[in-house]
């Protein structure tokens, strides 16, 4: 081999990475090592692919975890060998139960160096195990004439695989021989003829829709629920079913249905509140329940779900089965924007919903959303659930909010009401973890056009601080809502509240931490906020930038606060004279 020829691995890499964006990748995440130094040069000599730097591979997996979300495309990472590829399992393991394409290429020695001891080696062939769609251990390039046309194959089906049927994560493991670099220089490479692959998931059969049609055609007391993950393009779909059942609509945030230009004539959004009271296990039980998504946010509803002696019928793409623990009774396996649009169009004229049956929800549904709403907006400390009332009304169309886990997700459940205002929610429901949430936010706000805000409590905010090295790294704008309770605010609603000797050491975990100083480390502005026209009074300033506006707030108090918000709202639903039966 002369000083000017490239490496087989070179070579190998650069057919790869050609591939990939010839397939449609526009994004990788690159954590710099040794090991993946012939993948790294073979992204970065290839213009056509947007490279984003970072540090910390679980920071990068999140980040391209936000912008796959964002783009509903496949994102790349690349890292180095060792343990540096574990870190990327969080989010792979987020990735796989939420739906969301990537492309996982992690570098390593070459087969003759494992399990001898080998430095920087560790077992990495399939380590991520039924998280993926995909998994390979490939071959060492050695030169051989057709290992261009074979990696250039591997990215052709790295990409369909993880586009579908069910989108998902794809792991790829490249052990790579020394020498990793060639004597030659650096060249970039002229940007491939792209050939997007556009996979998505094959309709449903007609056997699967005339048997749920039997059944939703019989059905007195139908109920639709669309959880988070619903596909974009089913949303009006889903909106025209349950206006030709005449079904009530129970719409989590994050299904995207609450908001927007579409038909909510038939949305419900305040059905955790309604639910929380005894008397709907009776009331609104169903007797049929069509499912779309994930399992929703809402503990109320998913207990009415696992207790509704109902028949369910599943929508989902083929290969997905988030049903949680309800046994459903049909399937629907196929792109569920086909699935409601068939539904629909066989049950025009043949819908029998007993009467009141959807006046009494929507009755009920409104009495209580007013409820909620009154309680937050009355004066005192900073309640953490008005948080979402005053961003849905101050944020401009067409922003992107992403919601931490725990207690924000649920206040943007209990407090969005359906308004035509497009704003996107996106949250990290798959797996509920509260890790990587600042650098999933920044990977949204590297692909979304509009502003994007994340909503986030102090513990997931420290979790994942060193993510914020991105957005000074990429110079991305993002605004971000730090709700600090100093501790995990969640647990005092669980039982373990009532054991004072233990709790707060063990379960109200105060940190202490003065973020201030970590915000201007990663060159953000940091701002207190101590009340709600000061909030509003920064949101309206100009949102360049990472910008960290901080709200402490009370556990015990705000606990309180949403206990008497649910009874009130339990009692303008049911009871509209006085005594509530909610329960907490």
């Amino acid at each position: 081999m002369t000083a000017d020829a490239p490496l087989a691995v070179e070579v190998a890499s650069a057919a790869f990475v050609d591939s990939l964006v010839a397939h449609g990748v526009e994004h990788v995440c690159i954590t710099p090592g040794s090991r993946s130094t012939p993948l790294t040069i073979a992204f970065a000599m290839q213009p056509a692919v947007r490279a984003w730097l970072h540090l910390d591979e679980r920071a990068s997996a999140f980040f391209a975890l936000g912008l796959a979300k964002a783009t509903g495309r496949p994102v790349a990472l690349v890292c180095t060998s060792g343990t540096a590829a574990a870190n990327y399992y969080p989010a792979v393991t987020e990735a796989h139960l939420s739906g969301v394409p990537l492309i996982v290429c992690t570098t390593d020695r070459p087969p003759r160096l494992r399990d001898v001891g080998a430095e920087q080696t560790m077992p990495q062939a399939a380590m991520f195990g039924a998280t993926t769609r995909f998994a390979q251990d490939l071959p060492t390039p050695h030169g051989a004439s057709f290992e261009a046309g074979f990696f250039a194959t591997v990215a052709m089906r790295a990409v369909r695989e993880s586009l579908g049927p069910y989108p998902g994560p794809v792991h790829l493991n490249f052990p790579f021989e020394e020498p990793l670099l060639g004597a030659g220089a650096r060249r970039q490479r002229p940007a491939p003829s792209t050939h997007p692959i556009h996979t998505g998931t094959p309709g449903p059969l007609n056997a699967d829709i005339e048997a749920a049609l039997g059944v939703l055609k019989t059905a007195a007391r139908p109920l639709i629920v669309a959880g988070p993950e619903v596909p974009e393009s089913a949303v009006g779909p889903i909106a025209t079913l349950a206006a030709t059942l005449g079904a009530p609509l129970l719409a989590d945030p994050l299904s995207g249905l609450r908001l927007g230009a579409h038909d909510r004539s038939h949305v419900m959004a305040a059905y955790d509140a309604v639910l929380r009271d005894r008397r709907a296990s009776g009331t609104c039980a169903p007797d049929a329940v069509v499912r779309f998504g994930g399992r929703p946010t809402s503990k109320a509803l998913n207990g009415l779900l696992d207790d509704a002696r109902a028949v369910h019928i599943l929508c989902e793409p083929w290969g997905s089965w988030r049903v949680g623990s309800v046994a459903m009774d049909q399937v629907l396996p196929g792109d569920p924007a086909a699935s409601a649009a068939a539904l629909a169009d066989g049950l025009r004229g043949h819908a029998r919903t007993e009467a009141g049956w959807f006046g009494g929800w929507s009755t009920r549904d409104q009495a209580a959303a007013a409820a909620m709403r009154h309680s937050a907006m009355e004066p005192g400390p900073l309640f953490e659930g008005r948080v979402f009332i005053e961003l849905q009304e101050a944020l401009a169309p067409g922003t992107t909010v992403v919601a931490g886990n725990s207690m924000p997700v649920r206040d943007l459940d209990s407090f969005t009401v359906p308004d035509a205002k497009p704003l996107r929610f996106i949250s990290n429901r798959g797996a509920n973890g509260i890790d990587g949430v600042n650098s999933t936010a920044l990977g949204v706000a590297a692909a979304r056009p509009g502003p994007t805000v994340l909503v986030i409590g102090d513990l997931s905010f420290y979790h994942d601080l060193t993510g914020l090295w991105a957005a000074k790294r990429h110079q991305l704008d993002l605004t971000v809502i730090l709700i600090n309770n100093n501790g995990g605010g969640i647990f005092h609603y669980l039982p373990q509240a009532a054991h004072e000797d233990i709790f707060e050491t063990w379960f109200g975990t105060p940190g202490d931490i003065e973020f201030e100083h970590a915000v201007r480390l990663f060159g953000g502005h940091y701002e207190r906020i101590e009340g709600w026209e000061a909030l509003r009074g920064a949101l309206g300033r100009d949102g360049k930038g990472l910008r960290v506006l901080e709200l402490q707030t009370d556990r015990a108090v705000n606990t309180q606060w949403h206990r008497t918000a649910w009874q009130r709202a339990a009692s303008a639903a049911w009871d509209q004279a006085g005594v509530a039966h909610a329960t907490v």
